[in-house]
């Protein structure tokens, strides 16, 4: 239970440090800033404190200014950096869903990519992505902030103070956008696990996050930044509050987009019908899918990077309604149509919520954010199964959790958000649109050239014994434990079977 006694730790740890804060800041209300005089409430600590450093005091060493307002802007930074260290933990999530929706003997090779994926993108981001997406821009993609230096002149996000710097609020907000990124880009290894070549997949992953990634960004998040402009989307109303179709909706056409050039797995399809071939771990998915759930209350509520107003805990609720109700009908919508509730399904079901909800969860009201999830869950069971009749081969259902759930969840602001109305739903649909139309093609086209040139796609021989040893030279288990992999001399343990599960299982 040492794991539960270190998350115990780590959670009143955080809850001290914020009680801490708020305590900060009622003490610092209680400073006189006209006069540079603490008021006079009594003889704690905290107070002697706050006298030294109340404006006009003179310390040991300079004069501080304490006011509300910078302990707000410290509490904040503090907010959005711990919010991006949730969403950075969802990598673990991505790669453990990944690794239990496919087959042992590839599971050294998923943990490479994920592991990669985030490495190379948080890199090529801060090189050139986050300039790209958040620099000076005509509304199509930005030309500064590049290698971006929050304490360099001329990075300030204020647009009266151009020339001044970005300071705390700059390093915290990279750190934010930088993680998202991250999603993107490991959402496409889900779709092309088990066959993808490893140095092709590297290429692709630093492709998405200097190019189709940042550019539809600045289309719609470039104004965060008020200080360089505002791209086209956002001009025209479009709303996506934290990343159904920035994120999740790009992911997911990338994704389509590299399913359909590398093609299925070898034995996926008998006579042109499509044949389950079953996870090897669907706890270990299980465990993903909850790592994913909690990482999304810095995703949604995160987004707001503030906690002035309490907003993020009204977007934690509205994050949890629709991921709860997306679980729900996906598995009823199982258990309907295949007379037993499908764990597999389920699982995408509470992710196709919590995607879903993404754009609006700011927005929308509990019981339309429920309804959202809701519509999620079952639209993510029938489009698994149409994409795997239609030959694509998705061994974790990321097209449909992330593409689909993710235009379906943008789309929905027009229908059940305060916003709603047939003016903004089609401003949502233009966004949509635009979404596919750009990353599509364009990842298409990448996928393509790496096909043609260093490859994309293992040998047949190479994806038979799988790609932890054609790869990588080593196994993620004992190889007596893995399917096909015969174990040593002498050795009494018989192979196992994958898990009966699968994100389109057998029915």
């Amino acid at each position: 239970m040492k794991g539960l006694d270190d998350i115990r730790e780590w959670t009143e740890g955080c809850r001290q440090m914020l009680t801490i804060a708020a305590a900060v800041l009622v003490l610092c209300a209680g400073v006189n800033a006209q006069d540079g005089s603490a008021v006079e409430t009594g003889a704690s600590a905290d107070q002697a404190v706050l006298e030294e450093t109340a404006p006009g005091a003179v310390g040991d060493s300079e004069t501080a200014d304490v006011t509300a307002s910078g302990v707000l802007a410290d509490v904040d930074v503090l907010w959005t950096c711990l919010a991006a260290f949730l969403v950075f933990f969802m990598q673990a999530g991505f790669a453990l869903v990944e690794a239990g929706f496919t087959r042992a003997r590839n599971a050294c090779n998923i943990i490479m990519k994920n592991l990669m994926d985030f490495s190379i993108g948080s890199l090529s981001f801060w090189l050139v992505g986050f300039g790209v997406m958040f620099g000076a821009t005509s509304g199509y993609f930005g030309s500064s902030f590049f290698l971006f230096d929050a304490d360099a002149p001329g990075t300030s996000f204020a647009a009266d103070d151009p020339e001044g710097t970005a300071g705390a609020f700059g390093w915290a907000f990279l750190i934010f956008q930088t993680v998202f990124a991250a999603t993107a880009a490991t959402i496409v290894s889900g779709a092309m696990a088990e066959r993808t070549k490893f140095v092709g997949y590297l290429a692709y992953s630093l492709a998405i996050t200097v190019i189709v990634y940042p550019v539809f960004g600045s289309w719609c998040w470039n104004g965060l930044v008020a200080s360089t402009g505002s791209g086209w989307l956002e001009d025209m109303g479009f709303l996506d509050f934290a990343g159904s179709t920035v994120v999740h909706s790009i992911g997911g056409w990338c994704a389509l987009a590299g399913a359909l050039v590398i093609g299925a797995r070898r034995g996926k399809y008998r006579n042109g019908r499509p044949v389950p071939i079953p996870g090897h771990n669907i706890p270990l998915a299980a465990l993903g899918v909850f790592i994913l759930w909690l990482g999304w209350f810095g995703f949604n509520p995160g987004s707001t990077t503030a906690v002035g107003g309490g907003d993020l805990a009204r977007i934690a609720v509205t994050t949890n309604l629709s991921a709860a109700a997306g679980a729900v009908t996906a598995m009823i919508t199982t258990w309907v149509m295949f007379r037993k509730p499908d764990v597999s399904f389920a699982l995408n079901g509470a992710l196709a919520g919590l995607v879903a909800i993404t754009a609006g969860c700011d927005i929308m009201s509990p019981a339309m954010a429920a309804l959202t999830g809701a519509i999620g869950g079952v639209l993510v069971v029938f489009s698994c199964l149409a994409l795997e009749r239609a030959g694509v081969d998705d061994p974790v259902g990321a097209v449909s959790v992330h593409g689909v759930c993710g235009a379906w969840g943008t789309l929905a602001i027009g229908l059940f958000s305060s916003a709603a109305g047939a003016g903004q739903l089609w401003v949502q649909f233009v966004g949509t649109a635009a979404a596919f139309l750009w990353a599509f093609p364009v990842s298409f086209a990448v996928f393509y050239l790496i096909r043609v040139t260093i490859g994309l796609r293992v040998s047949e021989e190479e994806e038979l014994v799988g790609l932890d040893i054609s790869e990588h030279g080593m196994h993620a288990y004992p190889p007596g434990l893995i399917e096909g992999v015969p174990a040593p001399a002498g050795g009494s343990t018989a192979p196992v079977p994958g898990a009966s599960g699968s994100p389109v299982p057998a029915h």
